[in-house]
């Protein structure tokens, strides 16, 4: 009897959290789903990370190269932006006024990515090539 009322209890606990949104479940599926819902929280971390393991890679990359000048940093905040704009307008098709329009969208997370880029390319650049 004991064990039915706490698992009774952990269920109905569980479905409180997932309400309150901090423990809901996500499916890597709906990451290319154009018929996923999303909320606003949630697509903007999905930005985010898009925007960081670009800018770790490109960093990584462009430090191993080695590639010096502004024009390559320029080259990574339009592929940046290029990318972010292609996954939520061509992917998943979310109406962007919903959101906040085009400029918040492609501002989520691009500030921390171009730090990232720019600490990964410099920091790769001097260790391999002097």
């Amino acid at each position: 009897m004991r064990e039915r009322k706490s698992v009774k209890f952990n269920l109905q606990q569980q479905q409180q959290e997932d309400q309150n949104g901090h423990l809901s479940p996500f499916k890597l599926a709906n990451l290319f789903d154009p018929d996923a819902s999303w909320d606003k929280d949630q697509l903007g971390d999905i930005l985010h990370w898009i925007r960081q393991a670009l800018a770790l890679i490109c960093g990584l990359l462009w430090g191993a190269i080695p590639l010096v000048g502004g024009i390559w940093f320029l080259l990574f905040v339009v592929l940046s932006s290029g990318i972010i704009y292609g996954y939520y307008a061509l992917i998943l098709k979310v109406d962007e006024e919903d959101f906040g329009g085009h400029g918040a969208l492609l501002q989520e997370g691009l500030f921390a990515s171009v730090s990232l880029f720019l600490l990964a390319w410099i920091l790769v650049y001097s260790l391999a090539h002097f």
